[in-house]
């Protein structure tokens, strides 16, 4: 086993829930081996011509990788993995944080040509104040693992987000009945602070945790009694928000991640992915 491998422990745990066959194509090349290689391109950049060998040809890992990415493969098992770990309770539901990281695009990464895409704005990459670059909009749990991930153009704002993000949590129950998809409580910083957020989170009864922007106080107080009640704020449970900021962190240890090396859109989603489903094996 090669640094940074999957170990037989995590191996354990993802095995379950990989494709069966390959459908028309025949039997799949060995997953494990080829995981290893995609896990390897995304954990330290290097194009895929320049695969070691004992990947196997690195045109098979790309083309699986690719392929994953297009037909949700990895989302999958994304979820099956965070339904193994709710079932044993490993999952920390008493608070979810949500935030966002700007991650630079490669020159290589420019010039898709245009066709339909999985993403309202095509790609996923806008021009911002650092060039191209693409925003990656996450909901951690208290053990700082992604459960739901989304991608915008970078010059994209992180409000009108935090709804779609949250949408995309849905962890199946192994023993039967709706996905979970509501945590205990929310948190984020200034910027998911909106009347639509927070009507959002009402309607849904969840409990949160946003300061109140300092533009926003003020109107609120202008306005008198029609500005209405200030917002709830729990000092300590702020101070919790940290784990989303680690959660970054964690995912940008790859540098596939840190750095946009892929042109369409789909197939950094299956980046960023696969590096989720790592953190999760790894807890």
């Amino acid at each position: 086993m090669g640094r940074g491998d999957l170990s037989d422990r995590e191996w354990a745990r993802l095995e379950p829930h990989l494709p069966r066959n390959a459908g028309r194509g025949g039997r799949w090349v060995c997953h494990r081996k080829v995981i290893n290689g995609i896990s390897f391109r995304q954990r330290t950049g290097v194009p895929w011509r320049d695969l070691p060998t004992r990947f196997g040809k690195w045109k098979t890992c790309r083309d699986r990788h690719r392929r994953w990415s297009a037909d949700g493969t990895w989302e999958r098992i994304l979820r099956a993995v965070q339904a193994d770990a709710d079932a044993e309770g490993r999952i920390d539901w008493s608070t979810v944080s949500v935030d966002s990281t700007s991650c630079r695009a490669h020159q290589h990464a420019a010039g898709a040509r245009r066709r339909p895409a999985r993403y309202r704005a095509g790609e996923a990459m806008g021009r911002s104040r650092g060039g191209l670059t693409t925003e990656i909009h996450l909901a951690s749990d208290g053990g700082c693992r992604p459960l739901a991930v989304l991608l915008t153009p970078g010059q994209w704002g992180d409000a009108p987000q935090m709804i779609p993000v949250l949408d995309r949590i849905r962890v199946p129950r192994l023993a039967g009945g709706r996905p979970r998809t509501r945590p205990d409580h929310v948190c984020g910083d200034k910027a998911y602070s909106s009347r639509r957020n927070r009507r959002y989170l009402q309607r849904r009864q969840i409990r949160h945790t946003i300061p109140e922007r300092r533009d926003q106080r003020a109107n609120r107080l202008r306005r008198g009694s029609r500005g209405g009640r200030p917002a709830g704020f729990e000092r300590a449970r702020y101070s919790r928000r940290n784990e989303v900021e680690r959660t970054i962190n964690a995912l940008k240890g790859s540098r596939a991640v840190v750095t946009r090396y892929d042109k369409r859109a789909f197939v950094f989603h299956g980046t960023v992915t696969l590096a989720a489903i790592r953190l999760w094996l790894r807890s």
